[in-house]
């Protein structure tokens, strides 16, 4: 009934404290599990609900009776113990103690008709209170978000001695709020006790791994003036649009206008919005344009 890893990368752990019991206390720990997993927002696929059946039998005859939801006098004087839990679909699990030398297919057939009937209303009441996990979980609680990467692109995510992964975590709060785990399928596990910088780190992320392409528009900072090597003439503008990713904008696609130096119309830092007009990824090269999504003069 618990969701699978993918969908929930969380360590479960599940308290039931028993202040006084006259009956089942496996049953009730089991229905007030499923209400608090569905309170807690965990994506259970099926609500659960359980009853403890007993029995009582004429040892002069062949007479007997099924009791439903035994009390603990019923159970130490009984001949039965016989645990039933199950969904709307079906029985998950049961568990049974006797005290005689066996059951009847008969008997073990009416408990669990009998246990079914009882199960479904307990259940009717439960959903009565919370007829669904909640939504999302708590906004305290730490925030675990699983992505799946391209194996041969972990190395970019963490980077060369950590330093990408470590930046992330960084900008993202730091180890005392986020941390990042990586499987070699690809996995990548985010936790964050901030729900805005899980998000962030994701972003990061996807965008490090994002194959970028032609036509795609971008915005994002200067990083660098670039100047021909041999007449030191400014010719282009270099645009980080991903966090592991960067662009050059050539002088001639700054404008409609013509532009006589680089550094007149762009400044480092100042961010700016770009077009992909080429991806050359042999030699990881990526052509942008400012004047591309400019007005066309007339």
């Amino acid at each position: 009934m618990l969701p699978p890893r993918e969908d929930f990368p969380y360590t479960i752990r599940l308290v039931s404290e028993i202040l006084s019991s006259n009956g089942s206390s496996s049953m009730a720990a089991t229905c007030a599990s499923t209400l608090a997993l569905m309170d807690a927002g965990v994506p259970i696929t099926k609500p659960i609900s359980g009853i403890a059946m007993g029995l009582v039998t004429d040892k002069e005859s062949d007479n007997y009776k099924i009791l439903t939801d035994i009390q603990g006098l019923e159970d130490f004087s009984g001949d039965m113990d016989f645990k039933v839990a199950g969904s709307d679909q079906g029985i998950t699990a049961i568990q049974m103690d006797t005290k005689i030398a066996g059951l009847s297919m008969q008997i073990i057939q009416e408990t669990l008709e009998q246990a079914q009937v009882a199960r479904m209303k307990i259940l009717q009441i439960m959903l009565a209170t919370i007829p669904e996990p909640r939504a999302d979980i708590s906004q305290y609680a730490p925030r675990i978000t699983a992505i799946k990467i391209d194996p041969t692109r972990i190395g970019d995510v963490i980077g060369p001695g950590g330093k990408m992964i470590n930046k992330i975590i960084e900008e993202c709060g730091g180890k005392a709020v986020s941390s990042i785990d990586i499987d070699e399928d690809g996995t990548v596990m985010v936790s964050s006790t901030d729900p805005e910088m899980s998000k962030k780190a994701i972003q990061m992320i996807e965008g490090i791994v994002k194959e970028v392409e032609v036509g795609e528009i971008y915005e994002g900072p200067i990083i660098q003036i670039i100047a021909d090597r041999m007449t030191k003439k400014e010719i282009g503008a270099i645009v980080q649009i991903l966090p592991n990713r960067e662009g050059m904008v050539h002088i001639s696609e700054i404008s409609n206008k013509r532009v006589e130096r680089v550094s007149s119309e762009l400044k480092i830092g100042q961010v700016v919005k770009v077009k992909v007009m080429g991806v050359d990824k042999e030699r990881g090269r990526i052509q942008l344009s400012i004047k591309a999504l400019e007005p066309q003069p007339a």
